[in-house]
């Protein structure tokens, strides 16, 4: 634990536990929602109910800076959690297909509100000289989550019996809430900076290695969606492997996240800085994931094996942008966090699009979107290597 983190003990176990929480609450659906909506939408329409749930999450995110300046973070957390336990109830029991669209729509973009509190409550017990530490071992303890998630909803998935998943995500929100109400119902608004959300963008413009990390921010969430949305669908009626096959390949892909965020982190700290990091990590999952066209196998040990590669890349992509966009702001600046997390809501506002062009023009061959995708991901090493590094 850093020396920042030691005289905020209590109130970084509290934020790190809540964060644990948080991620169990979307992990548990996060891989077999495209499949629950595919019972009610086709699958096509699947990729573009996410991009109606990331217009309204845009919508939320870019007011967020505005409701915790006037409701207070604090408040803003508990009511959000709230909220979220009726969409997921809503998601686990309703059969009426309009519930089910607005209350999808409305869980992604609570989702997103949320961990844009949980980030305000982090930033402002942060120093810069630890931010890489920190934030290594907060994305750890969320990625610990996220490893536990698929294998657990493998086995408890069975007879399409989806309502247990988002029950349980829904039961996941109440500890949450607890930990918020007991340990950080003493937080101090700081005065946050409300510049409009078009302004910040300006500002971040402005600023070009703060742009270009937005950027880097973006192509890794857009990775992230078409991963979550189309890889469970290709794995499931493509390649043809059951749900506890899925759930165990997911688990073990997503160890890199664990293996590597906090040392990395780390190193950026006290030697190398972020840029070279970032790079090596765009290089490997640019590669990996073009690798996915070319594998025509339904070997569970060649898809596990290619799968974790990619996250070895994402997951030094994940930590290093996020460790260079906080050495950049402090706890006041609302706004510009707010455009650095709504680049999660732009990619899945754009990507299904995408999607749905690349499936038109090569005859719905899912193979294509991983070609297209470790293509677009590459793009980033033009932002990457013109970085200028904070070492």
């Amino acid at each position: 634990m850093t020396d920042i983190a030691k005289k905020n003990g209590r109130t970084f176990r509290a934020i790190y536990s809540l964060a644990f929480f948080l991620a169990l609450t979307i992990s548990f659906p996060a891989y077999i929602n495209s499949t629950f909506l595919e019972q009610y939408i086709s699958e096509s329409m699947v990729g573009i109910l996410y991009t109606i749930g990331s217009i309204l999450t845009l919508v939320v995110l870019i007011n967020m800076p505005r409701i915790v300046r006037r409701f207070h973070n604090y408040h803003v957390t508990i009511a959000l959690g709230i909220l979220q336990i009726l969409f997921l109830f809503t998601l686990a029991f309703s059969k009426n297909i309009y519930l089910l669209v607005i209350a999808f729509s409305c869980y992604l973009a609570v989702m997103s509100a949320l961990w844009f509190t949980i980030d305000l409550f982090l930033e402002n017990y942060s120093q810069n000289k630890s931010t890489g530490e920190i934030r290594g071992a907060y994305l750890t303890i969320t990625n610990i989550a996220w490893i536990v998630s698929p294998l657990a909803v493998g086995t408890i998935l069975s007879d399409s019996n989806y309502w247990r998943i988002y029950t349980i995500a829904a039961l996941c929100i109440i500890p949450v809430m607890f930990l918020a109400y007991f340990r950080l119902r003493s937080f101090r608004d700081p005065n946050y900076e409300t510049i409009p959300f078009f302004s910040a963008i300006k500002q971040s413009w402005k600023n070009k290695n703060i742009f270009k990390i937005f950027s880097i921010e973006f192509l890794l969430r857009f990775f992230y969606s078409w991963m979550v949305i189309y890889m469970p669908l290709y794995l499931h009626n493509h390649v043809g492997f059951e749900w506890q096959e899925i759930g165990a390949i997911f688990t073990i892909m997503l160890l890199p996240f664990i293996l590597f965020e906090t040392p990395v982190g780390t190193l950026a700290d006290k030697k190398w800085g972020e840029k070279e990091f970032l790079s090596i990590g765009i290089a490997i999952i640019s590669i990996s994931t073009v690798a996915i066209y070319f594998i025509d196998s339904t070997n569970f040990l060649v898809w596990t094996a290619l799968l974790f590669v990619t996250r070895i890349g994402a997951s030094i992509i994940e930590i290093m942008d996020e460790s260079y966009f906080f050495k950049q702001i402090d706890g006041t600046d609302a706004s510009l966090l707010e455009v650095f997390r709504n680049t999660h809501s732009l990619a899945y506002i754009i990507s299904p699009i995408v999607a749905m062009i690349v499936l038109s023009l090569f005859g719905n061959d899912y193979r294509y979107l991983f070609l297209a995708l470790g293509l677009i991901m590459a793009t980033g090493l033009f932002q990457s290597l013109t970085l200028k590094d904070t070492k």
